[in-house]
């Protein structure tokens, strides 16, 4: 402008992000220029459009570093750059003719480039869009790729693919647009009073769908992310992960995506090795080399195979795929002996000789068998348990049942240290316990594996402030000495091991620390490129590590299985007709919706209300099986509930005390149309912490709830806390009059009977002091039935 350049990072002033794009706007005093980035849902191509409004002439130039090249580990070798004047775009191509590409503008003009591209080019590229007098234009690029030649005529060739995207932008805009709301509604929606929680599920599906993968080299499939090459030939995680598909699966699973799990599923069956191996890595060019006999990766890992059992479980569970399991028999079994023929004396899935399980390298190894590894082994036994019951293969379920019962029953004693009263990490090559603190006994968690009574011993040293941190749980303790804080597998937190340790805590009744976690997750969606979570981040400061992938699809499916899996307990089984909503509702939450809960041919609606009288729920079915629902809500250990009625009508309940909460269960037979059920309840109690992220960069000051310890009379509640020194920390606190007295921190009462609880902790110079919190109860109210 005015014979000036002005770089567009310069003045840069608003992003905005949609699901199908995103929109960065750039302004300075006579101008603004909206530049959105759009990929097509189904074309090999990007747009980018710039919207311009402008008081006096102005002119855009695009300029690029060329870097035409297929992913490690094939290589096109040299590729060409030319001005094809035609089409007013530069063409890529090479000399086998077999790919190439468009890089172009219906308005480019005065091309610049340096033809010959040997990889990464120093020199860049660039073309003007053409001036634009005052008022408003629109200037296109597009991009355009091929695995055909540069004059192939084909419909799927670059050139008839850039053709199509300057032609119809607005058309694929609002395709993809439509593409992301269906995908919303027709999986499970949630409306819940925490905002960040709601807007993190939502963003979290979209960033998992987006891992979607249909490349015509290797097969279509669920990838681990999304991340720069820069000048590497291997972008971030842009490859297909077994275990990575696996544990996303399971968030899948959760939400009813049946079909992207199914998806995920015959693509690993796809490349699984003659003797069941599941495979750890599968590249986008690996059709293009040997890849599975010149490289050591394509089955380095033990655990895809196990977790393979267990999402093919949950998949045929959910969806009630008899037919897909039917079909996948072959490949389920041979998975199921490949894992047999690694077990150990014990019994216990190895690592030893077999492939890497959580942990890849480092101070940790060498072990033989992790606890996550060998806890995936026994789950596994269930899960090919059910698969074998659900086709009727009922003569090999007896061994597998008591495999499962066996194998679970000698990892909670062959893992258990009395001196540590937690969970070893792992076994050694000399059959001993490697007694360090980690956050992967929360994996035998999520599957209840361990004893409760052990467990709940475990789950104090899980919320303690040496594993977690403002921003999710480390791998390891941070008073070990083989702890790091940039340590990848020993030090560095995960969002993926925040979600394993949510649903853990949920699924053990420990709901502050789970929630904690949760939310951690949610905030790490929101706080920066919304739904795309990163995949590490540092032990002792708030920032990803510096080889992190911005965009790690399983630390999403951390936010969906927490949520669903962990907070609502949330089981269906469509080969029974039968949903399980187990809830562990925070205390400052009056209500939340689940809508298209999909149970085989019937789909749910579910509206949860709760004040200090009442529990309502209410259930909107339509579809014609019969379904089943077992609802059982956690409650305060002193909480009475009086009556329950489902429609009007008396049912009984039943009440299963925990350790730290008690669940108020009933079974209910759900008729077409609209049901209520209510419940009578009295003198519940609950507390919410309130957090926040640090700023980035920062440490850790948040409070932790190490453990909550009722009375046999529940008159008494003791809360181990743990924060820093000089902080004051605050707790909501629901139904707070009905407290007599408190110890260790500071009561504040609101109206409507709720109020705050501060904790205040002197002044000191350790990293983290630790406290009791004591709340006396005035004596239960006898209400009358």
């Amino acid at each position: 402008m005015d014979g000036h350049i002005v770089p567009a990072e310069a003045v840069a002033r608003t992003v905005v992000t949609r699901p199908e794009s995103s929109s960065i706007t750039y302004a300075q005093g006579a101008f603004q220029v909206r530049e959105t980035l759009f990929v097509p849902i189904h074309e090999s191509g990007a747009v980018i459009t710039l919207d311009v409004q402008t008081t006096r002439p102005l002119e855009i130039e695009v300029a690029f570093k060329s870097d035409f090249q297929l992913e490690w580990p094939a290589v096109l070798g040299a590729s060409r750059l030319d001005w094809d004047s035609a089409a007013t775009a530069f063409s890529f191509s090479v000399p086998s003719r077999r790919y190439a590409a468009f890089v172009g503008s219906p308005t480019a003009r005065d091309p610049q480039s340096p033809h010959v591209i040997n990889g990464p080019s120093s020199e860049e590229s660039s073309f003007l869009l053409g001036s634009t007098a005052p008022g408003k234009d629109r200037k296109l690029v597009c991009i355009a790729a091929s695995l055909q030649s540069r004059d192939n005529t084909a419909q799927t060739g670059a050139k008839q693919t850039y053709d199509r995207l300057i032609q119809g932008v607005s058309a694929f805009q609002r395709e993809a647009a439509e593409y992301y709301r269906d995908y919303l509604r027709r999986t499970l929606n949630i409306t819940v009073p925490d905002t960040e929680i709601q807007q993190a599920y939502d963003w979290a599906r979209i960033g998992m769908l987006q891992a979607l993968v249909d490349n015509p080299l290797v097969g279509k499939g669920l990838i681990a992310g999304y991340g720069p090459s820069s000048e590497s030939e291997r972008p971030g995680f842009d490859w297909f992960f077994g275990r990575d598909a696996l544990w996303t699966s399971l968030a899948l699973d959760a939400e009813g995506d049946f079909a992207g799990v199914r998806t995920a599923l015959e693509f690993l069956a796809r490349y699984q090795r003659g003797d069941g191996k599941i495979p750890h890595e599968v590249p986008q060019s690996a059709s293009l080399v040997p890849w599975f006999q010149d490289y050591p990766y394509g089955y380095a890992s033990a655990d895809a195979t196990p977790l393979f059992l267990i999402a093919m479980n949950d998949y045929v569970t959910r969806s009630g795929d008899l037919a897909f399991a039917n079909e996948k028999w072959e490949s389920t079994r041979k998975a199921y002996e490949f894992l047999r023929s690694t077990l150990d004396a014990d019994g216990f899935a190895q690592n030893l000789g077999v492939g890497h399980g959580w942990v890849e390298g480092g101070p940790l190894l060498p072990v033989r068998t992790e606890i996550y590894q060998a806890s995936l082994g026994i789950e596994a036994a269930r899960a090919f348990s059910n698969v074998a019951r659900l086709l009727a293969k009922r003569e090999i379920t007896t061994d597998l049942d008591r495999t499962y019962e066996r194998e679970r029953n000698l990892l909670n004693e062959s893992f258990w240290s009395n001196a540590k009263q937690n969970f070893a990490f792992a076994i050694d090559p000399g059959n001993n316990r490697v007694e360090e603190s980690t956050v992967l006994l929360s994996v035998p968690m999520w599957f209840g594996l361990l004893d409760p009574s052990k467990a709940e011993k475990a789950l104090a040293r899980l919320a303690a402030p040496d594993l977690q941190t403002d921003w999710g749980m480390r791998i390891l303790s941070s008073s070990s000495p083989k702890y790091g804080s940039e340590g990848y597998h020993f030090g560095s937190v995960w969002p993926l091991f925040t979600g394993w340790a949510s649903v853990g805590e949920y699924r053990y009744h420990r709901a502050q620390p789970a929630y904690l976690n949760l939310s951690e997750n949610a905030w790490l969606a929101l706080d920066g490129s919304l739904g795309h979570v990163t995949e590490v981040l540092a032990g002792d400061s708030y920032t990803p590590l510096p080889t992190s992938t911005p965009q790690q699809v399983w630390s999403a499916a951390m936010i969906v299985s927490p949520v669903l899996r962990g907070l609502f307990g949330l089981e269906t089984d469509a080969t029974a007709d039968r949903v399980v909503l187990t809830p562990h509702v925070p205390a400052n939450w009056p209500s939340f919706t689940i809508g298209n809960l999909r149970v085989g041919s019937a789909t749910l609606s579910l509206r949860y209300h709760k004040d200090a009288k009442e529990l309502r729920l209410e259930i909107d079915r339509v579809g014609n099986c019969q379904c089943k629902l077992v609802f059982s809500p956690a409650l305060s250990p002193r909480a009475e509930v009086k009556a329950a009625s489902w429609n009007g009508r008396p049912i009984p309940f039943r009440r299963e005390p925990s350790a730290t909460d008690q669940h108020v269960s009933v079974d209910l037979s759900v008729p077409p149309g609209k049901s209520t059920l209510r419940m009578k309840i009295d003198d519940d109690f609950g507390l919410t912490i309130a957090a926040r992220l640090p700023p980035r960069g920062g440490a850790s000051e948040g409070l932790r709830v190490i453990s909550e310890s009722w009375t046999p009379e529940h008159d008494r509640l003791d809360l181990e806390v743990a924060g820093r020194p000089g902080r004051d920390y605050e707790f909501r606190v629901s139904n707070a009059d009905r407290l007599a007295s408190v110890e260790g921190a500071e009561l504040h009462a609101a109206k409507g009977g709720n109020g705050t609880l501060l904790v205040r902790f002197p002044a000191g110079s350790e990293a983290y002091a630790q406290r009791r919190v004591t709340l006396l109860f005035m004596p239960q109210r006898k209400l009358p039935n």
